[in-house]
């Protein structure tokens, strides 16, 4: 695997529509890349899918937490840590503006990039796997 996508819940949403999915995998493999896909229902899930993505050497990741995004800052050192602790880079995905990670859960690790593009969570997932491979390429 090289290219992980983390995502938080969505208010009445699935995660990515099949079609979308096999659209970024297309992409990636293209360029000899794999993406897998990892829905997280919960902020432990999510900091334990960080933590996955270390052992399993992903190359690079996506983060989208989604609605899980305030609830990290009830008790933000476990995401906190375990983003300092992803060997690879990471993008933040976001529909919208306000689910965007706080600076507080960033201690030293911060995102390659973060993309937001208002309401269309979609044209987000492109650009932020847009610069994953460019970054991936000069490797």
């Amino acid at each position: 695997m090289s290219i992980l996508i983390l995502q938080g819940r969505h208010p009445a949403s699935a995660p990515l529509p099949s079609p979308f999915l096999l659209e970024l995998r297309r992409l990636a493999q293209a360029v000899g890349r794999n993406l897998e896909l990892r829905p997280c229902a919960s902020v432990r899930e999510l900091v334990g899918s960080l933590r996955a993505a270390r052992r399993r050497r992903s190359e690079f990741v996506l983060l989208d937490p989604g609605e899980l995004a305030p609830q990290a800052l009830a008790e933000p050192e476990p995401l906190r840590q375990a983003l300092d602790e992803l060997p690879s880079a990471y993008i933040e995905v976001h529909e919208h503006s306000a689910t965007t990670l706080d600076d507080r859960l960033r201690a030293h690790a911060a995102p390659l990039a973060t993309i937001v593009i208002n309401g269309d969570l979609a044209a987000s997932y492109r650009i932020g796997l847009g610069i994953a491979l460019r970054r991936l390429g000069r490797g």
